[in-house]
């Protein structure tokens, strides 16, 4: 039985968790689900490097609402697209913004990672994405719900483990996905 707000939503195949090479473990999930903070207190844990693959294009772009103004939508997917082929190349946790599961060629390179999804409700993101600097999500919650709803699919599909980030400590969240890894591993 699983703990409150943890689930396995996807059916692993044999071998899918102990990639030999790349990344330790990806994390998927909706803007403000907490990805970035449970990814570093992840990496820590594991011993490993941190990834955040929004802010590797920040460093090298520029800001992604500039992106995103300047270029367009789909300029930025392809920058994000080789920033995250890049960055599951090495042995580390792996933040993916997101919408980065939209591309199909990132879809096919997750089947080789073990894959964590955060989610989050409506109610405990509404806080976290006040800031502005979310140009998909300029219209609020509403606009969230939105982008949730049409990539929860997509969400589900790639990941074998899920935990919701709405109500507890966030260090607890990176303990929950160390143990999962363990149990993947043994």
């Amino acid at each position: 039985m699983n703990e409150p707000g943890v689930s396995e939503p996807g059916v692993s195949e044999p071998g899918v968790n102990e990639p030999a090479d790349g990344a330790a473990v990806v994390l998927i999930g909706a803007p403000g689900a907490g990805k970035t903070r449970t990814g570093k207190r992840l990496a820590r844990l594991l011993h490993v490097p941190f990834i955040d693959t929004d802010k590797r294009i920040v460093e090298r772009h520029g800001t992604i609402a500039e992106i995103f103004a300047e270029h367009g939508e789909s300029h930025f997917r392809s920058i994000e697209r080789d920033v995250v082929a890049e960055a599951l190349v090495e042995r580390a946790v792996v933040t993916l913004g997101g919408g980065a599961v939209l591309d199909p060629r990132t879809q096919a390179d997750l089947a080789q990672y073990p894959v964590v999804q955060l989610t989050v409700s409506a109610e405990a993101v509404e806080a976290r994405i006040s800031s502005g600097k979310r140009p998909l999500l300029a219209d609020g919650i509403g606009a969230w719900q939105a982008l949730v709803d049409a990539r929860q699919p997509i969400y589900d599909r790639l990941s074998s483990f899920a935990i919701d980030t709405s109500s507890q400590p966030l260090d607890r969240v990176a303990q929950q996905i160390a143990h999962w890894l363990e149990r993947q591993q043994s």
